[in-house]
């Protein structure tokens, strides 16, 4: 079953909640172009501890919510850092000396440096990533887009409602297998579930399109029922951001 997880009241109601989306997203992805200029393992780690702490504190996101939001990231990130370090290219040069070995494959130190700053980036990522996603109501953040960020309004409420429509998959698909348990035939998974899967989303979107249209999106200037402005509690989220940014990067020089 897919489901889709909505940030709670209390996550809302933050500091971290109450924030722009458009000034979190920005500081976000400034932390991960930082993250671009080193390989080390200490500051994608302290970049992820910080925006961890960041979370649970000023974002009162509970620890249990962030755990499993974060356990199959940071196992994608391990599965990532072992399959880096053992077919790393330095593996495969007899003049570097072997860590260890595993059977026919030598892992050499340049191979396990490289693992290790590989899979503490994708930790860092994969912590960014869970509290934003924790701390920001999706409606808001397109509306953050299109009238701070000048988004198209077609295209941003577009996404929306696409990303609003993922867990309607999973009723299509429950669907889909009972006709077919009715028919008489197995409920079990079978390519031509793709086929009708295909049929029911290109129906949704043409009724989405047509509820677009009638509501006249892209025809012209919109009055706003949720306004989104700058406030001074922006500013002190990016000033914060910011700070972190340079502690990281320093990390990075020392």
């Amino acid at each position: 079953m897919i489901i889709r997880v909505e940030p709670g009241e209390a996550e809302l109601a933050s500091a971290l909640g109450r924030a722009s989306p458009l000034a979190k997203l920005g500081i976000a992805l400034a932390w991960l172009v930082g993250l671009v200029f080193t390989t080390r393992v200490e500051p994608p780690l302290a970049l992820a501890v910080g925006v961890l702490a960041v979370g649970w504190i000023v974002g009162r996101v509970p620890l249990r919510s962030l755990a499993l939001g974060l356990l199959p990231l940071w196992s994608a990130a391990a599965g990532i850092a072992v399959f880096n370090g053992l077919f790393h290219p330095s593996n495969g040069d007899p003049s570097i000396g072997a860590v260890f070995a595993l059977g026919p494959v030598r892992v050499t130190e340049p191979a396990l440096a490289a693992a290790a700053g590989l899979g503490a980036r994708v930790v860092a990522i994969a912590s960014i990533g869970v509290v934003f996603a924790r701390t920001t109501d999706a409606t808001r953040l397109v509306d953050a887009l299109v009238q701070q960020g000048r988004v198209p309004e077609r295209f941003a409420y577009g996404a929306l409602a696409a990303y609003q429509a993922i867990p309607r998959f999973a009723e299509d698909l429950a669907t889909l297998r009972q006709a077919r348990r009715i028919r008489g035939l197995r409920g079990g998974w079978h390519p031509r579930l793709l086929v009708g899967l295909l049929v029911l989303a290109i129906r949704h979107g043409d009724r989405l399109a047509l509820a677009m249209d009638a509501r006249a999106f892209g025809s012209g200037p919109r009055s706003r029922y949720r306004i989104v402005a700058w406030s001074r509690l922006d500013a002190a989220v990016a000033a914060g951001g910011a700070v972190v940014l340079a502690i990281v990067l320093a990390l990075a020089a020392a």
